[in-house]
């Protein structure tokens, strides 16, 4: 079936792919190069591929392009990398089918939403044994978080990203203007963590994370409101988010709007 926007979406579609697609998504990189109406970044040991709309490529022109961006990676050392596609591009179907082709193998379906920092801002309270704090206060050294953080990921999350740990570090660190981390704890683990990235106008809500046994009882939601206080307080007027069918229905409550989807399609090098 095929996504339906929300209506009255429109005018935030436009504003996500114009503020939010291309440069904004590869900050931090160790690596770039932008050929071909492609950003092709490495951070760590992962690539990354995003553009913005290719239009109508022939099947040869798409094949020739998938081709060597393959070869572009795997000149270096990367183990893998994500191709970033967007099913309301023109041109997304075939660019699709170049991919299957080239054997790459498609991730979970996410839903783009976007909309008012404001709608977001309710304060949700977290039961009294808990804590909701930034990483690296309240007396807790940031490293210990990031480590509690990269514990929770790996055990919520199928493919857990290699040096999870090491590379959410180096961004708090070295951009903390940037970035922040969140997260609620009952004193000895993370049961519930995500970061805020503020970029201009908008902020993004990412890696967004609860323990299964958590779900249900207002941590994320909690969560959600505290990082987009803080997003107001950097004055981002709006607030976007690749959401999971757990965190959609949250998000949509406090009104943001469903403007796309959004698909990675992963290859991996033979043998890693």
């Amino acid at each position: 079936m095929r996504f339906a926007p929300d209506p009255g979406s429109a005018e935030l579609l436009v504003a996500h792919d114009r503020l939010l697609r291309g440069d904004p998504e590869v900050i931090g990189a160790d690596d770039l190069v932008v050929e071909d109406g492609l950003w092709l970044a490495v951070f760590g040991e992962d690539g990354f591929v995003t553009h913005r709309a290719l239009g109508e490529l022939t099947i040869a022109a798409l094949d020739t392009l998938v081709s060597r961006v393959i070869a572009h990676f795997g000149a270096r050392s990367v183990s893998q990398f994500e191709w970033k596609t967007r099913s309301h591009d023109v041109g997304n179907d075939g660019l699709v089918a170049a991919l299957l082709r080239a054997g790459l193998v498609p991730e979970p379906v996410e839903t783009v939403m976007i909309g008012e920092t404001a709608k977001l801002m309710t304060p949700v309270a977290v039961p009294e044994s808990l804590v909701l704090r930034t990483a690296g206060t309240g007396g807790h050294d940031l490293s210990d978080d990031v480590e509690a953080v990269d514990a929770l990921h790996a055990a919520v999350f199928e493919h857990h990203q290699n040096r999870f740990s090491e590379r959410l570090m180096a961004e708090l660190t070295e951009r903390a203007d940037l970035r922040e981390l969140w997260l609620v704890s009952d004193g000895v683990q993370a049961l519930s963590a995500g970061r805020v990235e503020f970029s201009g106008p908008v902020a993004g809500l990412f890696g967004g994370a609860t323990l299964p046994q958590w779900r249900g009882r207002g941590l994320y939601r909690a969560m959600t409101a505290s990082r987009a206080a803080s997003a107001a307080r950097a004055g981002c007027a709006l607030m976007y988010a690749e959401c999971t069918p757990f965190s959609e229905p949250i998000l949509r409550s406090a009104g943001l709007r469903a403007i796309t989807t959004t698909t990675p399609y992963l290859w991996r090098r033979p043998g890693a």
